[in-house]
């Protein structure tokens, strides 16, 4: 079978499953985002979350949640009140854990080039820890994250251990990360609306194509390409100073994938 048949398999498998997640369904800032790629003969989406705060208890094994063992306390894709928390930390018995989670999104793509495509707008649009991982079966997955998370411990073996005014301190910044988290998906959504259509463009002209594959901006460190989407680079110059060098990161699985 050769490989766009395959990967056309892949997706029909892939978009028919039934949604596992708790939820159960897209996250609402993320559906228009997640139909555009499904909608692209070259992408399909295998996981979403559009971003959440979240309060578990648990163990914390190194300062880090183990989820899967752990009670999920409250979560919420929205804003989140300091009353709600309270609440929902009378209900701890160990570790009790506040996290913000921004956008994370795995997209399987057709080829690696169509990844790189993907990478490029992920990273000027603020995902800068997004990476690329090729498999030894030739799937070439992109996995979209950012770094603007937040984890916290509240309290420790069911005793709260911090005050109210501080935990409402740290709701203030988990939604201000939410609201940022929001608006690069919003960036991401039109930057890559710009580059799907550049790309349409490119293709149905072979001559232009050759040209931008010599002028290819695209290399093992990507440098940004100001032609992708000037509006969002320009906006988020200021907001992404302070982050370490994305390049791009690929993966080969030692092992069948």
């Amino acid at each position: 079978m050769d490989r766009n048949a395959e990967f056309k398999r892949w997706k029909a498998q892939g978009l028919s499953k039934a949604d596992l997640s708790r939820k159960g369904s897209v996250d609402e800032d993320v559906v228009e985002l997640v139909q555009l790629l499904n909608g692209r003969e070259q992408y399909f989406t295998t996981s979403s979350c559009a971003g959440r705060i979240i309060l578990l208890d648990g163990n914390i094994n190194g300062f880090k949640v183990q989820k899967q063992n752990c009670c999920w306390l409250l979560v919420t894709h929205k804003p989140c009140v300091k009353d709600d928390v309270i609440v929902a930390l009378k209900k701890a018995n160990g570790d009790a854990i506040l996290k913000f989670e921004p956008l994370i999104l795995h997209v399987q793509c057709r080829q690696l080039q169509d990844a790189q495509i993907l990478h490029s707008v992920a990273i000027d649009s603020g995902f800068r820890n997004s990476g690329i991982t090729v498999g030894k079966r030739g799937k070439t997955m992109l996995a979209i994250r950012s770094t603007h998370g937040l984890e916290v411990p509240l309290s420790h073996k069911g005793k709260l251990m911090v005050t109210e005014e501080y935990i409402d301190f740290l709701l203030k910044i988990a939604n201000q990360k939410m609201e940022e988290n929001k608006k690069r998906i919003e960036r991401f959504y039109n930057c890559l609306q710009h580059a799907l259509e550049k790309e349409t463009i490119t293709n149905s002209h072979p001559k232009e194509k050759i040209k931008d594959k010599n002028n290819s901006s695209y290399t093992h460190k990507k440098k940004r390409n100001p032609e992708a989407c000037g509006k969002c680079i320009e906006e988020n110059d200021k907001e992404l100073e302070n982050d370490d060098d994305p390049g791009i990161s690929v993966t080969i699985f030692p092992e069948d994938y």
